[in-house]
């Protein structure tokens, strides 16, 4: 056993630093290679999470420090991807709490962190951001301190060490005051903080499997922590999957983390955190050991999906004009690709072959998925978002959540009356910082659906949400999430005209604008109204050969509403469907003609 491991997850909340941080690790570690060292956030290398500037997939990376190998994996701070967490800890024998020293920790800071306490992890504070002229560290310490009492963290855990830094300058010291102009105080913390690999002396082989890669080169490759005894190059192992052996097979490669990159090694033992290609059939949980010795580790918990939807072949009239992959074929060997690396998403078949039942553990992960698809030149469309529905003795429940709202003090009245209407159960409220309130309080998954849009309009922007899945209760009567408006629906197929849609523009807000192709059925606006309406958006003007007395009156035409896929999926009501392009985003009712929709209605 190698002894020089140390093994480390990072977690923090979204914006508080923690991809910073990693770079100026990286960097003063010497792990980056001269042409790395200009390149910043470099963990958020998946395209979507520069964007969104949050880290959607847990990534691993090393650093050598004084004759150790510190293995660091990066986690998803939002509880959505929650899934990610869980096969991380399992590997990791303590975290990296990194909080800003002003906010303090957040919900989704307090998610990851229940998590790190049940597989007994003693974490390692670092309060961030210290070159703020707004920071009050000893306040967030005292947060940090009642969340871990309410986590219920033991004696040692409540004991934690607290190391300062600002990864922007790349400072860091154990006192506020003293800091050091180099990550020197915090990589030596790391070593001394973070206990060495839980490991028997037993010299059989004992691995699981926390994570699945794929490339066409090696197949599917396993990532996991070697638990005892030493795997080499093209040793014969078993894989055991739920206390049954599988399969025999041999390791081709195996693979160890060097700063960014993964290099090809003939021996590993245990404590490393290794790749291995080989075994094709391979799950989340599965043990590789010795044939001679079969002895399985324990399944990793997994938390379950919380939300459905119906993911459809693309059957809209504008089929196949924007997208490259249409097929259900096609869909469902892309969704279970998917469900390799994404141990959180779970899709199944329906008895429609056009149709695929998708769960996952929130809106933001299925629009992440959706995303995705849609830049890789997938057409598909999709239903309205759905709460799962347990059974808990013979009571129905449902999913609740606790959600974090800072807001502008001037808006406290319209959202606490919107709070009502949800049903929430508000339990803090506090003054933040100048002028500003945070609001905490308990809603349903389900009233939740919809609310994110609705809370930026309410806070014109400024407020910021937050929610991590609290427990399953029995499910609330109130109806929550269809849409009080009506829609404007288009009578035919063909291009829109300026003329039709000023004409519109009095019955409510347009969705399309001139020139631009529609269908019939297609959703073109929201209408002023509860009830949907149909509406002629392509005739355009009259033309005679008589001259007019006086000039026309001006086509003044309100920009459309910008639809995003966030947007998209609360908006839609349970018989519309959203239609997804690489370039599109469009609303349409299930059933296209009006008179399919009005015998559907009397059904």
């Amino acid at each position: 056993m190698n002894t020089k491991i140390r093994n480390i997850a990072i977690i923090a909340h979204v914006d508080h630093g923690k991809t910073t941080l990693l770079d100026q690790l990286l960097r003063q570690s010497g792990t980056f290679e001269k042409h790395e060292e200009k390149i910043d956030r470099i963990m958020d290398s998946n395209e979507l999470e520069k964007e969104r500037g949050i880290t959607i997939l847990s990534k691993h990376t090393s650093i050598k420090w004084n004759k150790y190998h510190i293995n660091i994996i990066d986690t998803p701070g939002h509880a959505d991807f929650g899934g990610e967490v869980e096969r991380i800890l399992s590997m990791v024998d303590s975290v990296l709490l990194v909080v800003d020293a002003f906010e303090g920790p957040m919900p989704q800071t307090r998610y990851v962190t229940k998590k790190s306490f049940l597989y007994n992890i003693k974490p390692i504070i670092i309060i961030n951001k210290m070159d703020r002229s707004t920071i009050r560290p000893d306040w967030v310490i005292n947060q940090i301190f009642d969340l871990f009492v309410n986590l219920s963290a033991n004696d040692e855990q409540l004991d934690f060490p607290i190391i300062y830094t600002s990864a922007l300058l790349g400072k860091s010291g154990s006192n506020p005051n003293k800091m050091k102009n180099n990550m020197i105080p915090l990589l030596n913390a790391i070593i001394e903080y973070t206990p060495k690999p839980k490991i028997t002396k037993k010299n059989f082989l004992q691995m699981q499997i926390s994570q699945l890669d794929f490339n066409n080169y090696f197949g599917i490759i396993g990532i996991g922590k070697i638990q005892q005894g030493q795997l080499q190059v093209n040793q014969i192992v078993s894989v055991l999957r739920n206390k049954k052996k599988i399969y025999t097979g041999k390791i081709n490669n195996i693979l160890k983390f060097y700063g960014l990159k993964q290099k090809k090694i003939k021996k590993a033992v245990a404590g490393d955190i290794i790749s291995i290609t080989g075994l094709n059939n391979l799950e989340i949980s599965d043990t590789i050991c010795n044939p001679e010795s079969l002895n399985p580790l324990p399944n990793l918990k997994i938390d379950n999906p919380t939300v459905n939807m119906l993911f459809c072949v693309n059957q809209s009239p504008f089929c196949g004009q924007e997208g490259k992959y249409v097929t259900s074929r096609q869909i469902l060997e892309r969704l279970k690709k998917e469900t390799i690396r994404n141990i959180s998403l779970k899709v199944n078949e329906t008895k429609d072959s056009n149709i695929f039942s998708v769960s996952g553990r929130g809106e933001l992960h299925l629009s992440i998925l959706l995303e995705q698809l849609r830049r890789e030149n997938f057409e598909l469309e999709v239903s309205r978002p759905k709460v799962i529905l347990k059974k808990k003795n013979n009571i129905l429940t449902e999913p609740f959540e606790l959600v974090l709202l800072n807001i502008n003090k001037k808006n406290q009245g319209q959202l606490i009356k919107k709070l009502g209407e949800l049903r929430g159960d508000i339990q803090n409220l506090t003054n933040s910082e100048q002028d500003r309130i945070q609001i905490e309080c308990i809603l349903s998954s389900r009233s939740l659906i919809g609310f994110r849009s609705e809370f930026m309009n309410l806070t014109s922007g400024e407020g910021t949400f937050f929610s991590s899945i609290s427990h399953y209760g029995p499910i609330q009567k109130h109806q929550f999430g269809q849409r009080k408006n009506g829609v404007l629906i288009s009578k035919n197929t063909g291009t829109a005209v300026s003329f039709s849609i000023s004409n519109l523009q009095n019955r409510g807000k347009m969705f399309i604008k001139h020139g631009e192709k529609v269908y019939e059925g297609q959703i073109v606006g929201i209408h002023n109204r509860s009830n949907d309406l149909t509406v002629n958006c392509l005739t355009g003007k009259k033309l005679t050969n008589m001259r007019a007395s006086g000039t026309d009156e001006a086509i003044n035409l309100i920009t459309p509403i910008k639809i995003t896929l966030e947007y998209a999926l609360n908006f839609v009501n349970d018989d519309e469907l959203v239609e997804i392009t690489p370039k599109s985003i469009r609303f349409r009712k299930i059933h296209l003609k009006e008179s399919d929709r009005k015998k559907a209605k009397k059904k």
